[in-house]
């Protein structure tokens, strides 16, 4: 049966891991195995490798063929150096004790190099680390230095703009108190105007009401004396109407009889309307009757 030692997949999609195993051949690559040799998980750096070294060099000698990517792993490990000393042993070139002595010199020698190759990543990712935060530091105290004189710039504006607006409030209240004393002062000359002006016109009125009383004096004698003579006057013509209404009931029977006697000629007078009308109404009769007879005897000639 034909052996191979060859990698056997395992991990998620994307983060591999692998099991160094001996299986046959013909199997299948993540199939039955024979055994498990060793891990390989290449997801760290350095890539992580643990062989059973003495189980795979037992392999080797038993006749598995290697991988080329086992092959390689098995050189890391120390496992094909192994295989090739136990052959030098066997052939006698060397007794067991030397092969032991340089393949623990091979194996120190690995792992220091190994070693250092950690320890070079871990200085590269310290010094990664330090630049970073360095550089983060720098940014830092930039936007501080920043933000500083921003704010700097922001309060003397701010203090430019207090002073500005004090001195505009000094000026207001300057041009507020000027306005107000001479708002006081012309509101003190129009009171002086005003109490002028009522002064004189209290005195205007004065001499007016003097004058008027004087006036008024000589018109209400005037008025009295046309009072005296209107009274007179409503005297004389009470009497008058007095004598008026005497003389009018002394003359009511005289226009009595008047009115009495108009009434009777207007009667009279309506009754010889009458018979005129009556007359001709007669009149107007006999001419119509005789002129049909005498158009009845022209017809009764004819």
């Amino acid at each position: 049966m034909p052996l191979k030692l060859r990698l056997q997949r395992h991990g998620k999609k994307g983060k591999p891991f692998y099991w160094l195993v001996a299986a046959d051949s013909r199997s299948k690559r993540d199939g039955r195995y024979l055994e498990k040799l060793g891990i390989y998980n290449p997801n760290t750096n350095p890539a992580t490798v643990k062989i059973d070294i003495d189980r795979a060099v037992n392999w080797l000698e038993k006749g598995a063929q290697p991988t080329d990517t086992a092959r390689t792993l098995l050189s890391y490990r120390g496992a094909m150096f192994k295989h090739h000393l136990n052959g030098g042993v066997k052939k006698g070139a060397l007794t067991q004790e030397e092969a032991d002595k340089k393949l623990t010199e091979w194996l120190k020698q690995k792992e220091a190099k190994i070693q250092a190759k950690k320890d070079g990543l871990s200085k590269d990712d310290a010094e990664a680390k330090a630049k970073r935060l360095a550089a983060e530091k720098e940014a830092s105290e930039k936007r501080l230095a920043d933000a500083a004189i921003k704010e700097a710039a922001t309060e003397e504006a701010a203090t430019k703009e207090a002073s500005t607006e004090e001195a505009n409030t000094q000026e207001s209240d300057t041009e507020a108190a000027t306005d107000e004393e001479a708002a006081t002062e012309l509101a003190a000359t129009e009171e002086a105007s005003a109490e002028e002006a009522a002064t004189k016109e209290a005195s205007t009125e004065e001499a007016i009401t003097q004058e008027s009383d004087a006036e008024a004096a000589p018109d209400e004698e005037v008025a009295t004396k046309e009072a005296s003579t209107e009274e007179a006057n409503t005297q004389e013509s009470d009497a008058e109407a007095a004598t008026d209404e005497e003389a009018a009931a002394e003359q009511a029977p005289a226009e009595e009889a008047a009115t009495k006697e108009a009434s009777t000629e207007e009667a009279n007078t309506q009754e010889s309307d009458a018979e005129a009308a009556t007359d001709e109404e007669a009149a107007t009769e006999e001419g119509a009757d005789k002129k049909t007879s005498k158009t009845e005897e022209d017809k009764k000639e004819e």
